[in-house]
């Protein structure tokens, strides 16, 4: 069995590409990759890691996964609002992830900064996921 990294991911895509108080309300896609043309604000499924979480009976994983969102949006508000909906998007949300038990999905940080272009607003999101298998 695997770790069913690809699933969750999957799922995390799904559902922030479906979150109607996101898209289309405040960002124009969510992508896994961005295509070179991307019309500002969207939101990209970043990096992830896994550490095996592993019972007698069944087979884990313990998931952190990064949520990038990027604004054109002079000032903060926009950035701030897109983060709050990726939170009540994910955060204690059951994800359905093929072939894995759910456990939990809590929000482990949030940032939000100028990128170093001086004109784009970056907003990082880490979410803790736990699926047993």
């Amino acid at each position: 069995m695997s770790l069913k990294t690809w699933e969750l991911q999957q799922a995390v895509l799904t559902r922030l590409d479906g979150y109607s108080a996101l898209k289309p309300a405040l960002v124009t896609a969510v992508y896994d990759a961005v295509p070179q043309n991307a019309v500002f604000p969207y939101v990209v499924i970043g990096d992830d890691t896994t550490i095996p979480f592993n019972t007698h009976t069944t087979v884990g994983g313990e998931h952190t996964i990064t949520i990038h969102a990027w604004s054109r949006y002079k000032g903060k508000s926009e950035i701030k609002r897109i983060q709050e909906q990726i939170y009540a998007a994910l955060n204690r949300y059951a994800l359905s992830v093929s072939g894995a038990t759910m456990v939990n999905c809590e929000q482990e940080y949030a940032e939000s900064f100028l990128d170093e272009d001086g004109l784009t607003r970056h907003g990082v999101q880490r979410m803790r996921v736990l699926l047993d298998g």
